[in-house]
């Protein structure tokens, strides 16, 4: 049985799935070696609305992934998403102690762009930096040791609903788990599927899932814009049962095995057999007919997509172009829709940067999941042993002094 100081578990906590992936870094970089999965029973659109089967199905996809690994999981890195995610850039500026920037002078520099008003409701998830200007010359990432007077700070800020980012927490204790960080899933998708190249040229990343699609703008290799829709692959099912009169369950499974993002690309003459409900005969229909429904929703998830990346005027910095991922993008003909709608290149992301069980986890509904490990393994010793435990008592008095650290250091 490995170490479980050895072990990172991301735990992917999604509408359609519950994923867990435990991974052990080595030599060579880092190697999955267990994963466990579950049908999600508890989520809608991103948010836990049902406690107890969200736990159920937390506590399957754990006990796969531990048979799997051979190992006993305590901790987890757990992702979160939805349409109360909220980003936001901020700015900030200090004078630079003795002529030359050190851990203090960052440390000050970070506080004072932190320094906005944010909701007693919402908690801050990430306070992640872009750049760095010392005395006017941007494009700065490692400021320490260097000469100047002036020292200022861009960073990226990424809030959540606190009421979603605790049922999570509750979800993972209630099946025995710590959480020994949140992170926002579009964030952990991009360790997963993106190039440093790409990341450093400016790209954007899609992430459609099956309640959310969540969106992430890389540019100069920093983070510049955040934004997640309450729109996934889930809706393209539902479609599709209404349209077709099947079972949810099984519309889901002719999405996945016959369904094409555009109708164009597939043959008039190719016949399906649908199941129907409530014991009726299956029945026969053309292929086209179901890509007929599933066109016009996966269109408007594309441009929803767009719209977003106008609103945060930052089309003109990704030249890398679009890279999608989620389950959904595993649909046939969704890249060659999306070059359509986006009008810059775009590819399917799998995981990158893995070895181990990389065979099983090259898809991209890993994406998430593999990015949670490797955004655990990316962390310090410090931030990893951190815990949030919804059971202690003290729960809601941490999260108020961690916001309270964060945003009025000076009251401490």
């Amino acid at each position: 049985m490995a170490r479980k100081d050895d072990l990172i578990v991301g735990l992917d906590i999604g509408t359609t799935k519950i994923c867990a992936i435990v991974a052990e870094r080595t030599e060579n970089g880092i190697d999955v070696v267990g994963i466990g999965t579950h049908p999600s029973r508890g989520l809608r659109k991103g948010v836990v609305v049902d406690i107890d089967s969200t736990v159920q199905s937390i506590k399957r996809a754990v006990e796969e992934a531990e048979l799997m690994a051979d190992c006993e999981i305590s901790s987890v890195y757990a992702g979160i998403a939805g349409g109360h995610i909220r980003g936001l850039n901020s700015h900030g500026i200090v004078a630079v102690k003795d002529r030359e920037v050190r851990d203090g002078d960052v440390k000050r520099v970070i506080d004072a762009a932190k320094a906005v008003a944010i909701p007693m409701d919402r908690e801050v998830i990430h306070v992640i930096p872009q750049e760095f200007i010392i005395d006017d010359q941007d494009g700065i990432r490692e400021p320490l040791g260097m000469a100047g007077v002036r020292l200022e700070a861009r960073i990226h800020i990424v809030t959540a609903a606190v009421t979603s980012a605790q049922n999570i927490v509750k979800c993972a204790n209630k099946a025995g788990l710590n959480v020994a960080d949140i992170v926002l899933e579009p964030l952990a998708s991009a360790e997963a599927v993106l190039a440093p190249e790409e990341r450093d040229l400016g790209v954007c990343l899609v992430d459609i899932g099956g309640g959310t699609t969540d969106i992430a703008v890389f540019s100069g290799g920093s983070i510049q814009h955040t934004s997640v829709l309450s729109l996934g692959g889930n809706h393209v099912s539902h479609d599709i049962a209404v349209g077709l009169r099947t079972p949810f369950h099984e519309a889901e499974r002719i999405k996945k095995r016959f369904g094409v993002a555009s109708a164009r690309f597939v043959p008039t003459d190719d016949v399906i057999t649908v199941p129907s409900v409530g014991g009726r005969r299956p029945r026969e229909i053309s292929r086209k007919i179901l890509c007929e429904i599933i066109e016009p929703r996966v269109e408007e998830i594309l441009s929803l997509a767009r719209r977003e990346l106008e609103k945060s005027t930052l089309e003109a910095a990704i030249p890398s172009g679009v890279v999608l991922t989620g389950g959904c993008a595993a649909l046939e003909g969704i890249s060659d829709l999306a070059e359509e709608l986006f009008e810059v290149p775009v590819r399917i992301g799998t995981p990158l940067h893995i070895g181990g069980l990389r065979d099983v986890v090259t898809d991209p509904m890993y994406a998430t999941g593999v990015g949670l490990v490797l955004y655990g393994f990316g962390q310090s010793e410090e931030r990893s042993t951190a815990r949030f435990r919804i059971r202690d008592e003290s729960i809601f008095r941490r999260v108020k002094q961690r916001m309270r650290d964060w945003f009025y250091p000076e009251f401490d």
